[in-house]
């Protein structure tokens, strides 16, 4: 310390540290939904011998009333707490400590008498200043009728023998109330956690994307908002809730690509979404062909009359004939010749797209701008937004527009579309993203799959990182999908909704669309540059199959959970199993898939009886939530067959015999 530093308040008494959960900065965010609980673990010690209490203690952000409840020491100085979130929104949590002066009295005081100690009379008027400066709290707080108790000890302890005091003293009854006023004055309390907390949608969810402009199936007429209802039963049917629409703004007419991303567009080519803004406006307005603000909003009503929600796809890109574009120029990458720098992601060229400059001079009133168009859209209703390619902006401007969102409304979820580098995809999770998209799409094998899954749900991920499973998207068409029959699509849309409590998928899964562009990881005929003719309903299709999967999830708390995966052996490499149970094992699923689409599976699975809460040699049932089988099993070693052409998969509900 430099001898201009000013002296401490006091000396610090007790050691708190290593705590944990702790994300390793004080702006990053450990992740809970309304009334999920929280274990908090810290180090608390001091010098000597004397005893220390233990609080823990949280608080919303914006609050000033803490509430408490002390921690348990588990041995070694590792103490644990727990606590929980009445209501979304930010919240702090702290463990704090202090020296116990009255337990550690009580030791010290115990240990003399049981000795013969002769001057434990002095011991017992130390003990009985104790009381009167307790008494002396509580009479501050206006808590007479305790002080007075606490007065009327301190008194029998002057003048009474301390043989007689101990029973008193010792008793449970005079410890709880002097909790009630510890001498916390010199307390040292750790820096706070932060949490977000956010309603359950955050943690399990259902998505089904489609194109509003495709909702009737017709390559020959543009769709409306209004057309879009029998999209949103549909997906109902089929159990999800919530409903991603691409970006629905005014399509650019400058550059605009045609059909499988051609340069040139015909006079009838409808352009990419993401193309964002031309006449009719920018990112507040919407495309003329699919409505008025107004008729989005009433979809946004529809959908809420069904239980389901929109989503809006926040995509910061600009057409070059966005508004922003005339108006504020130097919000863009200006190039050596005056002209604006178009978006490139080499080999690839997106000619009708400019991206925005976060880092220009102007840039606090462009970072104003954008968080206000989020604001604009949850003002009509909107409370979900997946983000288009977050990793390719400050992480800095996500965790302002995250946290002024969610103070304005903190029910309002982002998602995070961000397929990059494993610590951007972290970071943004630590900085406020809801959800977020993952590699699962690439992960084929049991080995992948199995490693990929618990680094997600095992690590120090699981603190801030919420996966969201997705199979396909508009832009991706995994070489698993493509050409594979329904046998594949099933097991890969299994796989996506048991193994995570949020999974999603793009419209034309169900119909077991999987022609690709050749050579490319992308579908031929892509709809991001078309209108997509559907028949909705045709033969061969799978939505039975999701919409009882779905309809599962919703059934089974287990699979509502996030951090309670345990994948299982299997003797066949191509066999994965796993179980998911909730905390009191009340529900207790068990999944065994056949990764292999083509062929049958059969062999031994062996069970870790004790994560489903069974004793080594129980007898029990286990009943298939998605074909009706019911078979009784013992202990941790039984038989199953899978055969991709027929019962490929078992969905099991665990049942004690």
């Amino acid at each position: 310390m430099s001898s201009s530093s000013p002296p401490p308040a006091f000396a610090p008494a007790v050691v708190v540290e290593n705590i944990y959960p702790s994300l390793g900065a004080p702006n990053y965010l450990i992740k809970r939904v309304v009334g999920e609980g929280l274990s908090v673990y810290a180090d608390v010690f001091k010098d000597g011998h004397d005893v220390v209490s233990v609080m823990l203690k949280w608080r919303a952000q914006t609050g000033r009333l803490w509430t408490e409840v002390p921690m348990v020491a588990l041995g070694n100085d590792r103490w644990k707490g727990d606590c929980s979130f009445a209501i979304a929104g930010r919240w702090e949590v702290v463990v704090e400590a202090w020296l116990d002066n009255w337990r550690g009295w009580k030791k010290h005081f115990k240990a003399k008498f049981d000795a013969g100690d002769a001057e434990i009379a002095i011991e017992a008027r130390e003990g009985a200043r104790m009381l009167e400066e307790a008494a002396a709290r509580a009479e501050g707080l206006s808590a007479k009728e305790q002080a007075r108790e606490i007065a009327e000890v301190a008194k029998m302890l002057r003048v009474v023998p301390a043989g007689e005091m101990m029973e008193v003293v010792m008793s449970d009854a005079l410890q709880v109330l002097l909790d009630e006023f510890p001498d916390r004055t010199l307390s040292v309390s750790s820096e706070p956690l932060r949490v977000v907390v956010e309603r359950e949608r955050a943690r399990f969810s259902a998505w089904y994307e489609f194109f509003p402009r495709s909702a009737e199936g017709r390559a020959d007429k543009h769709s409306t908002f209004r057309d879009c209802l029998p999209r949103l039963d549909d997906a109902k049917a089929m159990g999800f809730d919530v409903i991603y629409l691409p970006p629905i703004h005014p399509i650019g007419m400058a550059h605009r690509k045609g059909k499988n991303n051609t340069l040139t567009a015909g006079p009838d080519d409808v352009g990419s979404p993401w193309a964002i803004g031309g006449a009719a406006g920018g990112h507040r307005m919407v495309e003329p062909a699919l409505g008025t603000v107004e008729d989005l909003e009433w979809l946004v009503e529809e959908a809420q009359k069904r239980g389901m929600e929109i989503a809006l796809d926040f995509a910061l890109n600009c057409s070059p004939d966005h508004p922003y574009v005339k108006e504020h120029p130097d919000w863009f990458n200006q190039r050596e010749d005056g002209s604006i720098r178009y978006a490139e992601n080499p080999p690839k060229k997106y000619q009708d797209i400019y991206p925005l400059n976060f880092f220009c001079e102007d840039w606090k009133a462009l970072w104003r701008e954008l968080i206000d168009v989020v604001l604009f859209w949850v003002k009509r209703g909107v409370k979900i937004f997946r983000v288009d390619n977050p990793h390719t902006k400050p992480v800095a401007f996500w965790e302002l527009l995250i946290a002024e969102v969610q103070a304005f409304d903190p029910d309002v979820l982002f998602l995070a579309e961000a397929f990059t580098k494993p610590r951007m995809m972290q970071v943004l999770g630590k900085v406020g993203f809801s959800q977020s998209y993952t590699y699962f799409t690439w992960r084929e094998s049991k080995q992948e799959l199995t490693e990929y899954a618990e680094e997600l749900t095992k690590s120090e991920m699981r603190w801030y990182y919420r996966a969201n499973f997705w199979p396909n998207t508009p832009d991706i068409l995994p070489g698993h999908l493509q050409y594979a029959g329904a046998a594949m699509f099933k097991l890969r849309a299994a796989l996506a909704a048991t193994l995570m409590p949020s999974w999603g998928m793009y419209s034309g899964y169900e119909l077991i669309e999987n022609l690709p562009l050749p050579g490319r990881e992308e579908y031929l005929d892509s709809e991001k540059y078309q209108l997509k003719e559907r028949n909705w309903n045709a033969p061969g299709n799978i939505k039975a199959f999701i919409g009882r999967l779905n309809d599962v999830r919703r059934e089974n708390r287990a699979l509502q959970l996030y951090d309670n995966l345990t994948f299982h052996a299997a003797d066949h490499p191509e066999m994965i199993v796993y179980s998911k149970v909730s905390g009191d094992f009340g529900n207790r699923i068990l999944v065994v898939i056949n990764l292999n689409a083509g062929q049958v599976s059969a062999g031994m699975v062996h069970l870790d009886l004790g994560a489903l809460g069974l004793a080594a040699d129980a007898h029990y049932r286990v009943e298939d939530l998605l074909h009706g089988a019911v078979y009784d099993w013992q202990g941790s070693h039984n038989f199953v067959s899978l055969d991709p052409n027929g019962l490929s998969m078992h969905l099991f509900r665990v049942v004690p015999g």
